[in-house]
């Protein structure tokens, strides 16, 4: 199956087949994103572990990008983000 936008998604947002999230690019429904900011970033992971979606690409354990895909632009990553890294912000996506 291919993945589909967000126009494709039925009316009222009500997806009933169980397991297909990934078939589904949700990553549009934002109008700000995270920058994360790999020089700040000091690999606590607190990003990765409150993400909802989750749009964190980690690997070996260590933060290496945002899935631009499947964020939605809530936030939480960079409200997570420790004070004294700051590695993520957040920025109007136009």
């Amino acid at each position: 199956m291919s993945e589909k936008s967000w126009k494709e998604v039925p009316i009222g947002g009500l997806i009933v087949e169980p397991g297909n999230s990934k078939n589904y690019k949700t990553g549009s429904w934002r109008s700000f994103k995270p920058v994360w900011y790999e020089d700040r970033c000091i690999q606590c992971l607190a990003c990765w572990n409150s993400c909802p979606e989750p749009s964190i690409f980690v690997v070996e354990g260590k933060v290496t990008g945002i899935d631009y895909d499947f964020c939605k632009g809530c936030g939480i990553c960079a409200e997570v983000c420790p004070e004294k890294a700051h590695a993520i912000e957040m920025e109007p996506e136009f």
